[in-house]
């Protein structure tokens, strides 16, 4: 059985990561893996390739950099390309990016089998380029590997068939669980700026709603700044984020906080299971602050992980005050949720190679 993975983005690279590991393990399965290029930063994607000792992908197409349309639309004739040649058995696609979109779209036009990991998954905000990207990487999937009974509902009211949806868990829980041994051994990120476990706050923002948007972005950056004056903030940099930043005139607000370049995946782990509460707007942050049991605020009116919000785990908050959201992280750091194995045992990547083994 031949296995054609196409992943471009960080989150990506840590749930292709533990699949791939599993798959390539996997007597008679080949995989092939594609790398789109969308994170084209070596912060935002060699460095994770290393540390997450993943194989260097069979091609890397170096598509990135452009807008939504102009990145999928090249994806799409590339991959095409690679699976005329390649002529895979399944095509898996993870996750809800412009990569997960061309990838899925390439192949159904093929009649390549198409399987979706972190299947389900619904904000409910239709001018997030990621829910269409989910919405339709759902419907033209054959399997739909759900992390969530919330997300197996989702699909189901949508008249996904039941047959094609396997509830497994969450892949970045096997991940977490992997690799945080890994984070304490070798990580120094704490020593390296000075910080005390439980002593800062952890924020990362990269979401175009947040980052496009001037004004939305000044609140986001007033509000760290000033949560900076009572806690220490560290702030990695995403590349689109510094590049707004630069363009609206915001640098002095990133000179107010503990602004760092993009940390690899073992810095961020360490970051993020010792600080004292994490502020996002990144989905996949979100969960690994719930593995951690660290509180978390979110920066959207929404959140396709509705249920760490549910559990207590995770406060929303619109980037519409300053203020006020500077003084939700200060209050949200003592938060604490309720206990439950919300994603699973730590078991998803066997169920997924299973399910696809099985489906020869």
């Amino acid at each position: 059985m031949k296995i054609l993975s196409v992943v471009g983005a960080r989150p990506q690279f840590i749930k292709a990561a533990a699949v791939s590991r599993a798959l390539r393990a996997s007597p008679g399965v080949r995989e092939v893996l594609v790398h789109t290029g969308q994170h084209y930063d070596d912060n935002m994607s060699q460095v994770f390739f290393e540390e997450l000792e993943i194989p260097e992908p069979d091609y890397h197409l170096g598509i990135g950099g452009g807008t939504h349309g102009q990145n999928t639309g090249r994806m799409l004739e590339a991959i095409e390309g690679v699976l005329l040649k390649e002529k895979p058995d399944w095509v898996l696609v993870y996750g809800d990016t412009d990569s997960t979109l061309a990838g899925a779209l390439a192949a159904v036009k093929l009649h390549i089998p198409v399987a979706h990991v972190e299947a389900g998954l619904r904000s409910f905000n239709r001018r997030m380029p990621e829910e269409i990207n989910r919405i339709l990487t759902d419907h033209a999937s054959d399997l739909l590997f759900a992390p969530t009974e919330t997300a197996v509902q989702n699909l189901l009211r949508e008249g996904i068939l039941e047959n094609r949806i396997h509830l497994v868990g969450d892949v970045m829980y096997d991940a977490a669980l992997h690799y945080g041994v890994k984070a304490e051994r070798k990580s120094r990120i704490l020593e390296r700026l000075g910080l005390q476990a439980k002593g800062y706050v952890l924020a990362t923002i990269h979401r175009a709603e947040n980052t496009d948007d001037r004004e939305r972005l000044r609140v986001i950056l007033e509000a760290l700044a000033e949560v900076h004056r009572e806690v220490p903030v560290v702030f990695p940099v995403h590349p689109r984020t510094r590049k707004r930043a630069e363009i609206f005139g915001f640098e002095g607000y990133l000179e107010k906080v503990l602004a760092t370049e993009p940390v690899g995946y073992l810095d961020m782990v360490m970051l993020e299971k010792n600080a004292r509460i994490i502020a996002t707007d990144s989905g996949g942050v979100q969960k690994e602050a719930y593995f951690y049991r660290v509180p978390c605020v979110t920066l959207r009116a929404e959140t396709e992980w509705v249920e760490l919000v549910e559990l207590g785990w995770n406060q929303l908050i619109s980037p519409l005050d300053a203020h006020t959201i500077a003084q939700t992280v200060l209050h949200c750091a003592h938060m604490i949720g309720e206990e439950t194995d919300l994603y699973g045992s730590g078991q998803a990547v066997q169920r997924i190679v299973n399910v696809l083994r099985g489906s020869r």
